[in-house]
């Protein structure tokens, strides 16, 4: 098959995913390293707390050093236990099972529906309902024999996971919710901003999400003793910080004054960051409407994505190559691109874990390709990739 020289020839790289730094963030910096708050300590961490907790209209947020770091004191703070199981969902990014592992527990992978590519919500009642049995108020996983405590609903590439069955799974069986909204922040569900609709939320704010602190994440709760001790864990739990006295083990989980400098920034300019992702997702829907070889992301009724990461499907046997073919193609061509995560109930960490009929999200992990997705994707740019995907197809 003939590539295409027009696409090959050109040399100006297109990024899947880069920052934008059009606000505030340099002001802000300067402030700290005038003033020498540098650390975790300084204005800005308060700051960015109160911020992110007014915007999406929680009580309590604790910035932490990244999103790992908020899921992992989540857990902890939740009452996750060693030999515990939560259930996530097959397909996401491994720092989810990580946190899982990081308190000893282990996960329960389920798999992912075929429309929006969230957690099963049909199968985690199958597996609450046939797999699991009550005993002295707690759930037992017939087979492992482990107590499940809790569910992370992950928002997957910015869309919401449906919350409303998941919460009322999680009442009828008693199991906490903890949301993994690492890439979601500004995304709504029925009108409800994401990350607080359960017992605690998570964000990230890593170099490659909508809003950056080049780093960071965030723990979300409308509980104050929750908040109180997750503030108490992230900063080596100290009970005594004159005469370094600690009860428990803490963690040195602090996000620094600077980072949070450049969080306050980029949330400031996020609304715009994403209507404009909105536009990036409608060209390309636009753009590849007539080429039923590329299955297309789908947007519930009751969703308000942040738009993070534009992912289409390739079926093979139609368009001719495997997604893993079309992106070697594209990388030849200057653009990157990347599939989505291994299922992680096949990686290694996680073999002696729980998997409840995962099928969707292999097939996912085969066909599923996330094009370049910046803000500050231009109209041209979005056409180059948009064309080399187009006539890179076997017709």
């Amino acid at each position: 098959m003939e590539k295409i020289k027009t696409v090959d020839a050109v040399t100006t790289d297109i990024p899947l995913f880069e920052p934008r730094l059009g606000g505030k963030e340099w002001e802000y910096v300067k402030e700290c390293l005038d003033t020498g708050w540098l650390s975790s300590a300084g204005e800005y961490v308060e700051r960015f707390e109160r911020s992110v907790a007014d915007y999406i209209q929680c009580r309590y947020a604790v910035a932490c050093v990244n999103g790992t770091a908020a899921l992992h004191t989540a857990l902890l703070v939740a009452g996750i236990k060693s030999e515990d199981e939560v259930i996530i969902p097959a397909l996401t990014f491994v720092a989810t099972g990580n946190a899982v592992r990081y308190t000893g527990a282990c996960p329960v992978f389920v798999d992912v529906d075929c429309d929006i590519w969230q957690i099963d919500i049909q199968k985690v009642k199958d597996f609450l309902n046939k797999e699991c049995y009550q005993n002295n108020g707690r759930l037992i996983n017939r087979r492992t024999k482990r107590i499940v405590r809790a569910i992370i609903p992950v928002h997957l590439l910015g869309h919401p996971a449906d919350m409303d069955p998941i919460l009322e799974l999680a009442k009828r069986f008693g199991l906490m919710v903890i949301e993994d909204a690492a890439a979601a922040i500004g995304a709504k569900y029925k009108n409800r901003f994401v990350g607080h609709l359960g017992d605690i939320g998570c964000f990230s704010f890593n170099g490659n999400k909508i809003i950056t602190s080049g780093g960071g994440g965030m723990l979300m709760t409308n509980n104050q003793q929750w908040a109180d001790q997750a503030r108490y864990l992230i900063t080596q739990a100290k009970d005594d910080a004159l005469e370094h006295i600690h009860h428990n083990i803490g963690y040195n989980y602090r996000l620094t004054n600077i980072q949070a400098a450049v969080g306050v920034a980029q949330l400031q300019q996020l609304e715009n960051f994403i209507k404009i992702k909105q536009h990036i997702f409608e060209q390309y829907n636009k753009l590849f409407q007539d080429i039923p070889e590329i299955i297309l992301p789908k947007v519930m009724p009751w969703a308000q994505p942040n738009y993070w990461l534009y992912t289409i499907l390739i079926d093979s046997q139609r368009y001719g190559i495997s997604s893993r073919e079309l992106l070697n193609f594209l990388k030849k061509s200057h653009i990157q691109t990347r599939p989505l995560w291994h299922p992680l109930h096949t990686l290694i960490p996680f073999q002696d874990c729980y998997a409840y009929y995962v099928e969707v999200a292999e097939e996912l992990y085969r066909k599923a390709l996330s094009l370049p997705s910046s803000v500050g994707l231009d109209e041209e740019n979005l056409r180059r990739v948009a064309q080399a995907i187009i006539e890179c197809r076997r017709v």
